[in-house]
């Protein structure tokens, strides 16, 4: 077993865990996707990886292949580092992948192709009343400094964080590399899962939880909402024109050394026709070809993301150049919907800042030693925002408890 799965869980577990399913003349629906409809034995290729490209693009794309009288395609659907050790042991012929290669010794004699756009979504139950979350504020609750809802505009409830076990899991090391520069940053999420649709279902069971998934993934459950990020909703349009800028690319990944590399070339080459486009956008993916736009825009994205959550990007290999060219006023378009969306965000901001929102030092005096309670304020963001403890302000306030009045002046230091 590779490094990968050894981090992850215990082969025991993933062969209870992995189902295989192989595709029929029926078309399959979000709950059918992994159920076997003949041995994948029988298919003239095998595909597994990550539920997000199952969902976003090989499901529909397989059928349109076997449609086009190509044979079907078996599916193991699991997650990313399952179907990277598949590829590379020769057991299966292509993987989903939700992220680029890392520059890995493991992934380094594979082949990442880019197929698709996604939008990587941060997801709550449909009952949570968030109405959107600041790139920002997505990155200190990663990174547990932001632990409850109401310092985001929610309900006073805890933030429950969930992530996916495997620390090269497509779909959150895209997400740790644009909040933090770096994929393999470690977040303060204690609820594990081995995949986004157990992730999914977490999430769908308590009003508190949040994680990351994949637009496609979660299109056809009304239990769970894509929160907008910097106001902008997740959507083939935002994701089209990059005003909605967590859009990632879905990767098809193959083994150049493996006996069947003709007929994955062949598959790869299929996802440029219209059969194949037209089948990847019912789940609201972007064909790769189709936002070639997106890639002119993607360093000046990552830039503005990370100047925006605080931190420095690292080295990393990126995504390949788009294997369409792009009109020159689709680029401008593409870019400058990016700049707008990040400079409306951070206006939210500051706005936000000026209410009294989730920055609070607006309500301070001048030498800091006391602050104005404003809406949204609870004794913990206070805390933190002015680097003190709870026990602190309680004293400092002769307060019994955490319970705190609008406009109400607070000692936010011993002088």
């Amino acid at each position: 077993m590779s490094v990968r799965l050894t981090r992850l869980l215990s082969f025991t577990l993933i062969g209870a865990c992995l189902t295989t399913s192989a595709f029929a003349a029926k078309t399959p629906t979000h709950s059918t996707t992994h159920k076997a409809a003949s041995s994948s034995k029988e298919c003239a290729l095998i595909w597994r990886g990550d539920v997000a490209t199952a969902q976003g693009v090989v499901t529909q794309v397989a059928l349109a292949w076997q449609k086009a009288g190509h044979g079907c395609i078996g599916l193991q659907p699991f997650n990313t580092a399952s179907g990277l050790d598949a590829v590379a042991m020769g057991s299966a012929d292509l993987a989903g992948s939700a992220r680029a290669s890392d520059a890995s010794a493991e992934d380094a004699n594979l082949t990442f192709t880019p197929v698709a756009w996604d939008a990587l979504v941060l997801i709550t139950q449909a009952s949570n009343p968030i109405s959107s979350l600041s790139l920002k504020q997505v990155h200190d609750i990663y990174y547990g400094k932001i632990t409850n809802w109401s310092e985001v505009g929610g309900s006073n409830a805890p933030i429950d964080l969930y992530a996916v076990a495997s620390p090269g899991d497509g779909v959150e090391y895209s997400l740790r590399e644009l909040l933090f520069g770096r994929g393999d940053q470690s977040v303060a999420a204690p609820r594990l899962y081995v995949n986004t649709h157990q992730l999914e279902a977490g999430v769908n069971l308590n009003p508190n939880g949040l994680g990351v998934a994949t637009l496609a993934d979660i299109s056809s459950n009304p239990n769970i909402k894509a929160i907008p990020i910097n106001g902008v909703a997740p959507n083939a349009t935002s994701i089209g024109n990059g005003s909605y800028v967590l859009f990632t690319p879905l990767y098809l990944v193959s083994n150049p050394r493996s006996p069947k590399a003709a007929k994955v070339s062949e598959f790869i080459a299929f996802l440029q026709t219209d059969s194949a486009k037209a089948a990847m956008r019912l789940h609201a993916v972007l064909p790769y070809q189709d936002g070639a736009a997106l890639v002119e825009a993607d360093s000046a994205r990552r830039s503005k993301i990370l100047a925006e959550t605080g931190e420095t990007a690292h080295p990393i290999n990126r995504a390949p150049p788009a294997p369409a060219e792009a009109s020159t006023t689709s680029r401008v378009a593409a870019t400058t919907a990016v700049s707008n969306s990040m400079a409306s965000g951070q206006a939210m901001d500051h706005r936000s800042d000026q209410a009294g929102g989730t920055s609070k030092s607006s309500g301070s005096s001048k030498d800091g030693a006391t602050y104005t309670v404003a809406k949204g304020d609870t004794l913990s963001s206070i805390a933190k925002t002015h680097s003190v403890e709870v026990s602190q302000l309680r004293e400092w306030n002769n307060l019994k408890g955490d319970n705190i009045k609008l406009g109400q002046t607070l000692r936010v230091s011993s002088n």
